[in-house]
């Protein structure tokens, strides 16, 4: 498709304000001029932070310059996809996986969800959001080479050139889409203000055509169709464009309307424990930069901001903050779209160790820097050397707890520590999503798990939005959750809707120095027949171990299946049952060392594990092979499933589980541990007073350490009115307590 329309003399004089010149030499110049409004400081003074950020990150600049590369070659890395061909010259309708362009008719008529007429149409999207212009203009300020700063000013041009104001084609169907991709242009006229690559003549063609990318957010926002990010991500567009080109006629009115909706939107996305309202971490990552964006260019401009703005901002880096792995990953939640605001690196959106350190010189946190470490040259990109100054004079400090809970959100962290080697797990207990629960997953009471220094049960990701394998992606069976009778907890019906939606309730969430305990439920199993309650409680004890206790209830056989999702480079190793039938399987990292124990034991009928590949994918559009663990069994009335995650070092591995006594009052599980001595769990099921040697409790939990000469080293007791040791009597009426070397803790009443 040839150009179909110029921007002639007429139509960008409808776009500037009356008092600005026309000509095309004063504009260029006045947007180099002092006086302007400031950008985002790592972009204003875009040489200096090239050198600044080669000398830190030297790996970082060969990513950069390794990705620019293969765009002069035509070749794109775009969401999981790696060396994407779109043609030369480029098809800029085209999904070239599919092998689809989509068809040119009027935005509104582009049957864009429709896989069969356009492909994927974010694969399309991608390349339109032209967000790696970015790299270029990074590569130029890295070697001072004008074929990038060339490069991106050639493929501005081509896309005004087969994009015309009249709006024909996918890339004006979604308004997000128009204000990505303004914000693009936006950052590579500002990153390549000092070359001679976007000269007047362009500099005048982009003018005009960000005042018709304008004029379509404002008239199109996602009030109705999609008012999440999409309506957040539109208003920050015309923000940018409000108050970074002040010499288009309806600048002020865009800043305006931009900032009233994100202002408006605030307390509908971001909840009061500072969780994202879709359930989707993500998501949330991209909420966090949007605020963080709005805030920094109004701080920088004068621009008047309820006080609100940066205390959500404070908020939402306060859930990153415990919800980042030790390796600076955060778990996939919910949908992973695969995108950026702007991509200034080359990491996995999960990845947020950069925005972590951006996060801590904006707000002045050494919370957040002590998770900031890897490459950060994002940060200097955004906030500039000074930024780096500053964030090297902060001194990383953990928060002051460990486990914290988000009741809001629904999402509880338990952790022993903040060290590289601690134990991470985090539970989903929230609600489904929001308006239609588009982006979340049928992970209702999903945990994941970090210990021994790396990820060892992870969420399956996304991979893909229109392709067959979306539903099986968001499917219980994806998570590390529990079906029954091959049900989920949500049963997912066309890409962005559900047929049936499970309700979370949070029951206990207990922080403790030496332990933290957890216990929600769902009813998701109610629509079975007959209907299944079913309920998740979790024992984390400090520098010990994992305890997960799975409770179905209700009458009949169901055939009961614990699902759990190894990360990449592990693999299993299925053990020989105990005599007591306790299934044991190894998780073996790559070099064949174990680096985790899963025991499972039941009461009633004894199931087994079982092995299969399955497919996790750690951003959208790429997947890989994994081995997923499925404990399986049938059971009968209301029955238990209790699995011990045990990390190994090579030294403490534990000899043995064994299942020592079932009754009709709960269940009594004894670990063997190496060098002698014995961990007993007793987990009551019924209303009456469990006993096993000298042990009398009715607590739900309790838990004893004893020594190899049999002594008592440590005890706790969760939901207790009773326990004796020894014909001692150790526990007052309190919903929780702990003993451990003469000190008696008690942790609340009942």
């Amino acid at each position: 498709m040839g150009r179909a329309l110029d921007l002639t003399d007429a139509s960008l004089d409808r776009a500037l304000a009356p008092s600005t010149s026309r000509d095309p030499e004063a504009l260029h110049a006045a947007f180099r001029a002092p006086g302007r409004p400031r950008f985002f400081a790592g972009a204003d003074e875009a040489l200096r932070t090239a050198a600044a950020v080669a000398g830190r990150s030297p790996d970082h600049v060969d990513a950069i310059l390794a990705r620019a590369g293969r765009i002069m070659d035509g070749r794109f890395d775009l969401l999981g996809h790696r060396d994407l061909d779109y043609g030369s010259p480029i098809d800029w309708q085209r999904d070239p996986l599919a092998g689809l362009s989509a068809p040119l008719v009027h935005w509104s008529r582009v049957p864009y969800l429709d896989p069969t007429a356009v492909g994927d149409h974010k694969v399309v999207w991608e390349l339109n959001r032209q967000q790696y212009l970015v790299t270029l203009a990074q590569a130029w300020g890295y070697t001072g080479d004008e074929r990038y700063a060339t490069e991106a000013a050639r493929h501005i041009q081509a896309w005004i050139d087969h994009n015309p104001p009249s709006k024909v084609g996918i890339n004006w169907a979604s308004s997000l889409e128009v204000a990505f991709r303004a914000m693009s242009w936006l950052w590579a006229l500002h990153l390549l203000c000092d070359s001679s690559a976007i000269g007047p003549d362009l500099h005048a063609r982009m003018l005009g055509m960000l005042h018709i990318h304008g004029r379509h957010l404002e008239s199109y926002l996602s009030t109705y169709f999609s008012p999440n990010t999409h309506l957040t991500g539109e208003a920050l567009g015309l923000v940018y464009l409000g108050v970074l080109l002040p010499e288009l006629r309806h600048a002020a009115r865009w800043r305006a309307l931009g900032v009233s909706v994100l202002e408006g939107q605030l307390p509908i996305h971001v909840r009061p424990d500072g969780v994202y309202f879709e359930q989707a971490s993500q998501y949330h990552r991209y909420t966090t930069e949007i605020y963080l964006h709005l805030l920094l260019l109004a701080e920088g401009n004068g621009i008047a901001l309820t006080p609100r703005i940066r205390t959500a901002v404070a908020e939402m880096f306060g859930f990153l903050r415990h919800l980042v792995r030790p390796d600076g990953l955060i778990p996939l939640l919910g949908d992973d779209d695969g995108g950026r605001l702007v991509q200034l690196d080359d990491r996995l959106p999960a990845d947020v160790r950069a925005l972590l350190a951006t996060g801590a010189v904006v707000l002045d946190s050494p919370e957040l820097a002590s998770a900031a470490g890897g490459d950060i040259a994002a940060m200097g990109w955004l906030l500039g050397t000074a930024a780096l100054e500053r964030f090297d004079a902060l001194i990383p400090t953990p928060p002051a707890g460990l486990s914290r809970g988000f009741p809001d959100g629904g999402f509880y962290i338990l952790r022993d520590g903040w060290e590289a080697d601690s134990i991470w797990a985090a539970v989903d207990c929230g609600p489904h999503g929001a308006m239609n629960c588009g982006h979340a997953h049928a992970d209702a009471l999903a945990i994941e798990l970090y210990a021994a220094g790396r990820p060892i049960l992870v969420d399956s990701g996304t991979y893909s939005y229109p392709g067959p394998e979306r539903n099986e992606f968001r499917g219980t069976a994806a998570h590390n959750a529990v079906t029954v009778d091959g049900a989920g907890s949500s049963d997912p019906g066309t890409p962005f809707q559900w047929r049936k939606i499970a309700t979370c309730t949070t029951d206990r969430w207990i922080t403790a120095p030496r332990f933290t305990a957890f216990a929600g439920a769902h009813d998701g199993f109610r629509t079975l027949t007959p209907p299944i309650g079913y309920r998740r409680e979790l024992l984390l004890l400090h520098g010990d171990y994992l305890v997960v206790r799975e409770i179905i209830d209700g009458e009949g056989d169901h055939e009961v299946a614990a699902h759990w999702h190894l990360a990449p480079g592990l693999t299993a190793r299925i053990l020989p049952e105990t005599r007591s039938g306790a299934c044991t399987t190894d998780v073996v990292a790559g070099d064949g060392r174990s680096v985790l124990r899963l025991v499972t034991a039941a009461s009633g009928p004894i199931g087994s594990f079982t092995e299969h590949q399955g497919w996790l994918s750690p951003t959208y559009g790429r997947r890989e092979r994994s081995v997923e663990l499925t404990y399986q069994g049938r059971g009968h009335g209301r029955h238990e499933i209790v699995t011990f995650l045990l990390p190994l070092d090579g030294t403490s591995v534990p000899t043995s589980i064994d299942v020592l006594e079932q009754t009709s009052g709960g269940l009594v599980l004894g670990l063997s541990r190496p060098g002698g001595g014995m961990d007993w769990l007793l987990l009551r099921s019924a209303s009456v007073l469990m006993e096993w040697e000298d042990v009398r409790t009715d607590a739900e939990w309790t838990w004893l350490r004893r020594g190899a000469e049999g002594e008592l080293l440590e005890w706790l007791a969760i939901g207790a009115r009773r326990l004796s040791v020894g014909g001692a009597s150790l526990v007052d009426d309190v919903e929780a307590q702990e003993w451990r070397g003469g000190t008696r803790d008690a942790l609340g009443t009942r």
